[in-house]
Parts: C-alpha cells; structure tokens; sequence
C-alpha cells in the first residue's frame, strides 16, 4: 500500500501571502472571577493581514501614532506647541484682571 500525498502543495510562502491578502482575525476574552464576582477581563483581539487590506476595512491607528508615524509626531507637537501658547495667554489674562481687582 503506497501513501497518497496532495498533488498540489502549499509552502509556507503561499500560505502567508493568502493570510495578508484576505486577513485573519483572532479574538477571545479571558475573565477572572471569584464567588461570581467578576474581578478581571483581559480582551484580545489580533488581526493578520497587509497594511493594504487593513486601510480596506478601515484600520489606520498607526498613521495618528506618534511613535510610529513621523507626521502623527509633527502634528502632536505642534498642537502640545498651540496649546502651550493658548495657556500662556489666558495666564496672562487672568494676571491682567486680577491686577485691575487689586487697584480697585
């Protein structure tokens, strides 16, 4: 008796680049409880696929991460910089009119 094997098999490269193109999601909730008091709930969600198909469906964190994306660091620097000057000025402000107070 021979053994059959598949005519047609899949390498460990084929496999992956189906994985990244149609993507693969993992999700499960681990929840710890004591007396049936619920004390912890661990969420874990994983998604495998392409960047490509994740903007597809609508996962872009990275882009606004700031220690991932170089313009996302840009942006939170500058509004870190505007509101700094906001702050500046409604101190000052309130310096202002605290010292009309003190005149009166």
């Amino acid at each position: 008796m021979s053994v059959q094997r598949p005519s047609q098999s899949s390498n460990l490269a084929e496999i992956l680049e189906k994985i990244l193109d149609k993507g693969v999601v993992v999700a499960g909730d681990i929840k710890i409880s004591l007396a049936d008091v619920e004390l912890l709930t661990i969420k874990i969600r994983l998604v495998v696929c392409s960047v490509e198909k994740a903007m597809e469906i609508g996962i872009d964190w990275w882009q606004s991460d700031p220690n991932l994306s170089s313009l996302a660091k840009k942006e939170e620097e500058y509004g870190t910089r505007k509101l700094s000057e906001r702050i500046e000025q409604l101190e000052a402000e309130l310096a202002r009119i605290s010292g009309q107070r003190q005149e009166v």
